[in-house]
């Protein structure tokens, strides 16, 4: 009789964090949503948004998981602004990092592929990720979701991204394996108008129009992590 009352004592205990961890995976979803929905409205008619034009209160619900990359070569891009909560998966300051850091090696040739269908075909990108428990590591699965973005010179060079994780963190850093993906190419024949051009007045997560360089600094007008001021 013990053992049954036992048994269903833990029983109790348990359902509580299913339940909690069910109402955290359904709200994950529909910030994703969101966050799609977001960069959706901010499209030219069938081109992408202006990196220019995208403002840290239309992600309110993924700031911590959101971050802007910037290509810097073919299958390779960096982040220029990151939430707080990418920073807590790697133990440290992300901004200037490749993307490729959040991934274990073996896999990291495959994100490469995928970045360029990002940037050159373009395409929105969205993966599916595991992170395999370890000593002071539980398992760990998250979503990489990235859309393509014009920069101030009109090339796309730029994504808006987030990383949504399930699971506790533990011992930081951690990196993910590619469980699946989804590439969704975007047709931009239609395009007409005019596409923004270097020494526009930057607005909402705007930074000034400068030529590429692989090894130049992050300017000091781009903060570590995206916050939102009201």
């Amino acid at each position: 009789m013990q053992r049954v009352i036992k048994r269903f004592v833990m029983q109790e205990e348990i359902m509580p964090e299913k339940v909690r961890s069910l109402k955290k995976s359904t709200a994950q979803r529909r910030d994703i949503a969101a966050f799609y929905g977001y960069w959706q409205s901010m499209r030219h008619g069938a081109d992408v948004p202006n990196r220019s034009e995208i403002d840290p209160r239309g992600i309110e619900s993924l700031l911590a998981n959101a971050f802007i990359a910037e290509k810097i070569a073919p299958g390779l891009a960096r982040m220029r602004i990151a939430g707080t909560h990418l920073a807590d998966l790697m133990g440290m300051e992300v901004r200037g990092m490749p993307i490729s850091a959040f991934m274990a090696p073996n896999h990291r040739d495959a994100l490469a592929g995928l970045l360029v269908d990002v940037f050159e075909r373009p395409a929105t990108l969205q993966i599916e990720l595991v992170s395999k428990g370890q000593m002071g590591k539980p398992d760990l699965t998250g979503t990489l979701v990235m859309l393509p973005l014009r920069s101030d010179l009109g090339d796309i060079s730029r994504a808006l991204g987030c990383l949504v994780t399930q699971g506790q963190i533990g011992s930081s850093p951690r990196r993910f394996e590619i469980a699946s993906h989804q590439i969704r190419p975007l047709d931009l024949s239609p395009v007409s108008g005019q596409v923004q051009t270097a020494g526009a007045a930057p607005a909402g997560m705007a930074e000034n129009a400068r030529p590429f360089s692989g090894t130049a600094p992050l300017s000091g007008s781009e903060r570590p992590y995206l916050r939102l001021v009201k």
